[in-house]
């Protein structure tokens, strides 16, 4: 089949999904956590502002225009604005999809390349100091909470020894640069564990297939057996953490971006989360569905281009 009828197919198959999403999310939002005016006005609120603000909301009108006007706002992206700041929440959501692809995206690729590297070293001397070496430190980084990594890194290396700013952001290259560097790295640190011990499964596996015994009697070298053969049979493993990792790149990362200060979406949808804002919160988890939908699509079509046994159907 074609690869672009595979995708347009396989989009229109995404729609009666993302229909059943948003109903599971309207239903979530709207019917269990219950009446918001009283989160917004508290226990104290009379009748009259509840009915005021209910009518401000929108959240008078009947069940089923409410969930039309969430289905709509997923095909539209026009998710209104946001309870606490009355902000259009589109705009809300690109100026922190900005800060937050300014951090993720060279720390995913960094943390990427290292433990794709790893992975290969450990199995290059499997059974050895090295492999042995590099599954017990990745144990150890995995068994570490983000919590200490972010505390520790703005102590040490941010308030005593000042080789980074503690806190903050501004916009523009490269005047982000000094603020992204450290929770970069401890993004990195947090990545490499879990991904280094996948990987090393992964290739690990590949390691015992026939087709490798096959090309140590032809007499290849174990360096290109490893980097040339095995490797691209990894890949749909591979690509399969690799890109289902890219919409959490683009959501950013709630605990990092918080106590950095990084305006990015993961400090915004944590705020909406305190204060409340079920609109943001929504449009969050919405999207984030819709990401998730479009990935999937993505990593089926890529399988073709690094496996060409993979056949679209």
């Amino acid at each position: 089949m074609n690869m672009y009828h595979y995708a347009i197919r396989r989009l229109l198959y995404a729609i009666p999904v993302l229909i059943g999403v948003t109903l599971v999310i309207f239903l979530l939002f709207n019917v269990v956590a219950g009446d918001p005016t009283l989160i917004l006005l508290g226990k104290h609120a009379t009748l009259q502002q509840m009915v005021e603000l209910r009518h401000e909301l929108g959240l008078d009108k009947s069940m089923l225009m409410q969930y039309c006007d969430t289905l709509k706002s997923a095909f539209t992206l026009n998710f209104g604005r946001s309870w606490a700041t009355k902000q259009q929440i589109m705009q809300m959501i690109k100026g922190g999809a900005y800060a937050s692809l300014t951090l993720s995206i060279p720390a995913f690729v960094l943390a990427s390349l290292a433990a794709i590297a790893m992975a290969l070293l450990a199995a290059f001397f499997r059974g050895k100091l090295l492999d042995r070496s590099l599954v017990v430190v990745s144990v150890i980084m995995m068994s570490i909470s983000v919590l200490a990594y972010i505390l520790f890194g703005q102590w040490v290396f941010a308030y005593k020894l000042g080789w980074f700013e503690i806190a903050g952001y501004e916009y523009g290259f490269p005047n982000f640069l000094p603020y992204i560097i450290l929770p970069a790295i401890i993004w990195i640190v947090l990545s490499i564990g879990p991904d280094v011990r996948f990987y090393r499964t992964v290739v690990l596996d590949e390691v015992h297939q026939d087709y490798v015994r096959t090309a140590r009697a032809k007499g290849l070298s174990n360096r290109i057996i490893l980097f040339k053969h095995v490797l691209k049979n990894a890949m749909i493993p591979i690509i399969t953490n690799l890109v289902i990792q890219v919409p959490s790149l683009i959501l950013g990362a709630l605990l990092i971006e918080n106590f950095f200060g990084i305006p990015g979406l993961g400090n915004i949808t944590l705020q909406a989360i305190n204060n409340s804002d079920f609109p943001v919160i929504k449009a969050m988890t919405i999207l984030s569905s819709m990401l998730y939908i479009i990935f999937n699509i993505i990593t089926d079509v890529l399988y073709t281009l690094v496996d060409p046994r993979v056949k679209l159907k």
